[in-house]
């Protein structure tokens, strides 16, 4: 290489750092090292689509016969916990205009769309003693529609909205849960699977476990840190691995489709080179290896270190059990293996410490991982204050699973950034960008990454923030009777790359 070529990469190096643009260099050195074959095109059978939840678009909170949700409840009882004093009750309407949804889905042309059924407006009692029709007829318009229009229908059977009617007798803390979820996914199964291939058992149970039952900034809104919520993680694991050795005994043979659970996680990096080489490791499995560790890995079980750490300080507090019980032979037979794709939710990355001494009450989840997280003043920050963009982390966390999970099939069901909701959302499109390169640099190493689903279609309301933060591609017009939704310049952007099956690195796609 010529002086007058280093010359250059110093200038552009020194051009982009002025602009405190890290991942400008980042995205060029990783463009420089890949091979000249590398595909920079997703696969042809590579999946675009988008997500929503139920609680959070559909509105209509107590009609057609729908029973409470335990947000309905909390929302409704604590409005001062939410920052704009808002709540579900109407959101977007998309129990009443599915249509106006359905025209934002073609025009983005997506593959598929994830969505969540309402366990309570199905099922109001939550089991199935009452079956709710006016609820099965909507979503099975919802999945008609989609068909009609070549998307493919996926769907999350829980995204946060507990039955109230499962709180009475203690929710994801008691175990009966696991029978009442798989009756519910029965039920599911038996009533949409002659046409939905793809359903996820739960999403993202860490995080509402720990807020729900952990620290109680989530209903129940239950303060048992390192107990409650551990019980929670725990039956939500079994109830998942349930509902999948159902659907492979009774209906597989029939509908050939898949299940899978969908699970949160950072990347982590260590600040310091001293840093001992294990935290890294440490920290992701305490998120997203608590979970599916006992279902992607080899021993079926939690991961030693979680089991290790946890029935080491129950001891130490004079507890006669591990507050975390490990998996007996029996459960580890029906949990390992339990899952056909691996559904991951990838927001953001931290910097992770050992923590000495270790932070959080005595017990918790903080206090047993004994870790402290920082993050980068360089990384550009969304309006959440805990989302920072670091599209390296998902390319790292996506080699990850692949190296320690046999390069199981990975969704990504979440991916996204918050704003003020403004059209010309340029963070949205940058962030975009540079996380489905982060995706194609993956596949290109090898991963086995096969669906990408951008959060969210739409505007909606985003649990303890309201609607003070924004996620849509599509801008909801919450002030106007016919809650129109306007399609923002990240809507365009991303329909671009769905049609080219391209990262476009120019603006000329609206």
């Amino acid at each position: 290489m010529g002086n007058h070529h280093l010359v250059f990469i110093l200038c552009l190096i020194l051009t982009c750092i002025s602009f405190a643009d890290v991942e400008c260099v980042n995205e060029w050195i990783r463009n420089q090292i890949q091979p000249s074959t590398s595909n920079k095109q997703f696969p042809k059978n590579f999946s675009f689509g988008v997500a929503t939840a139920a609680y959070q678009i559909e509105g209509a909170w107590n009609e057609d016969s729908k029973a409470p949700s335990i947000w309905d409840i909390y929302t409704h009882t604590h409005p001062e916990r939410i920052a704009d004093h808002s709540n579900g009750d109407n959101a977007a309407e998309s129990y009443h205009r599915f249509e106006q949804d359905l025209v934002a889905l073609k025009e983005l042309k997506v593959n598929f769309y994830r969505f969540s059924i309402s366990w309570c407006r199905v099922l109001p009692y939550a089991d199935t003693s009452v079956k709710n029709q006016k609820a099965i007829d909507y979503y099975n318009m919802v999945i008609d529609k989609l068909l009609e229009n070549h998307i493919e229908p996926m769907v999350t059977m829980f995204h946060y909205d507990t039955p109230e009617e499962l709180s009475k007798f203690g929710g994801f803390t008691n175990d009966i849960v696991i029978k009442y979820f798989r009756s519910y996914a029965d039920f599911l199964f038996e009533t949409f699977g002659d046409r939905v291939k793809k359903w996820i058992t739960f999403n993202e149970p860490f995080d509402y476990c720990v807020p729900g039952y952990g620290n109680a900034n989530y209903p129940p809104m239950i303060h048992a840190p390192g107990v409650a919520d551990y019980l929670c993680m725990d039956n939500t694991l079994r109830a998942h691995a349930s509902a999948y050795r159902l659907y492979r005994a009774k209906y597989f043979h029939s509908q050939r489709g898949k299940v899978g659970i969908t699970i949160s996680s950072r990347f982590y990096y260590t600040p310091k080179a001293n840093e001992p080489n294990d935290v890294v490791d440490r920290a992701i499995q305490y998120s997203l290896g608590w979970l599916a560790h006992p279902i992607f890995g080899k021993s079926g079980n939690y991961p030693y270190t979680v089991i290790e750490d946890i029935t080491s300080n129950s001891m130490k507090e004079g507890l006669a059990w591990s507050r975390l019980r490990p998996l007996n032979l029996y459960w580890s037979k029906i949990i390992k293996g339990s899952g056909d794709f691996l559904g991951l939710n990838y927001y953001t990355s931290r910097y992770v410490q050992m923590s000495d001494p270790p932070a959080g009450a005595t017990p918790s989840w903080e206090h047993d991982s004994r870790l402290k997280y920082s993050v980068d003043e360089s990384w550009k920050r969304a309006k959440s204050d805990w989302l920072y963009c670091v599209p390296q982390g998902l390319e790292d966390i996506l080699k990850w699973i692949r190296d320690n999970y046999d390069n199981v099939e990975v969704y990504i069901t979440e991916n996204g950034w918050s704003d003020e909701g403004e059209l010309m959302d340029t963070g949205r499109i940058d962030y975009l960008k540079t996380h489905l390169r982060a995706v194609l640099n993956a596949i290109n190493d090898g991963c086995n990454v096969t669906h990408y689903s951008h959060w969210s279609l739409i505007d909606n309301f985003e649990w303890n923030k309201g609607f003070t933060e924004k996620f849509g591609l599509y801008y909801l017009n919450m002030t106007s009777e016919n809650k129109e939704r306007v399609a923002k310049n990240s809507a365009h952007y991303y329909r671009s790359v769905i049609e080219s099956r391209e990262i476009s690195s120019g603006d000329n796609y609206v």
